[in-house]
């Protein structure tokens, strides 16, 4: 690797270039160069995050105040762990502060995590049957918040990674649906595109507000972007169906 210096305004700022590799695609050697100079990436290693990730959701939670303290939090897909890092201290779940309520992070994912403290991590797949069973026995009863940095594996096809991550955030949904509390939150990453307009419609009749963010840690040519679906009520309308049927 070689550091080309650039100058500021009396401040010298270094960029980190990166040398092909025998063996290693140019595509690669550009994603690893971008990694290297990315400042969230930067920030993330100075402040003890396990990845960029964990600024989107600090970004959306200064936004909306759903991690909460005393919040349950289910944490889909949490590997490498950035997000309940984040969790585990907005909502005390380490009673760090004795004057607040203390709060759950459950994480769950399938592969191993690394253990962090104040988090209850599992191995586990969300879409086992009994899945939704699990995490309200883990936690005790229904969470405050599920939410999902999940991607499904890329294919490189752009549609095909469009309908993918939209089904994979359908599927995370109707996990919520089951372990939300009342008045409960829903964030997940979802991509820009046009095939979610039915997931939209979902989410704004089964919660009271609907936003769709993109947070300045997400990269500006990448099409994700992140809905915050707060309010959940989707209980309390199958309830008055119910009831209107037995009428």
């Amino acid at each position: 690797m070689t550091e080309k210096p650039t100058s500021g305004r009396g401040q010298r700022e270094l960029r980190v270039r990166v040398k092909t590799a025998k063996g290693r695609k140019l595509s690669s050697t550009l994603w690893l160069e971008r990694q290297l100079n990315d400042p969230y990436v930067i920030r993330a290693k100075k402040e003890g995050y396990r990845g960029r990730a964990a600024y989107k959701i600090i970004d959306l939670d200064d936004r909306y105040g759903f991690l909460k303290p005393g919040a349950r939090v289910v944490d889909l897909g949490c590997a490498p762990g950035g997000w309940c890092q984040v969790a585990v201290v907005r909502v005390n779940a380490l009673g760090q502060n004795p004057k607040k309520p203390v709060g759950t992070v459950l994480g769950i994912d399938l592969q191993e995590v690394e253990p962090i403290a104040g988090a209850e991590l599992h191995q586990l797949d969300f879409l086992d049957d009994d899945a939704d069973a699990l995490v309200k026995g883990w936690l005790g009863g229904r969470a405050d918040v599920v939410m999902s940095d999940m991607a499904a594996a890329a294919s490189g096809h752009k549609a095909t990674d469009h309908l993918r991550i939209v089904a994979l955030v359908e599927a995370a949904l109707a996990f919520a649906f089951d372990v939300l509390e009342d008045d409960g939150t829903f964030v997940a990453k979802v991509l820009a595109g046009g095939a979610e307009n039915e997931m939209q419609a979902l989410l704004k009749k089964n919660f009271r507000k609907v936003a769709n963010v993109k947070p300045p840690a997400s990269r500006a040519d990448s099409s994700e972007k992140f809905v915050v679906a707060m309010g959940f009520r989707g209980r309390q309308l199958q309830a008055a169906a119910e009831a209107e049927d037995e009428d």
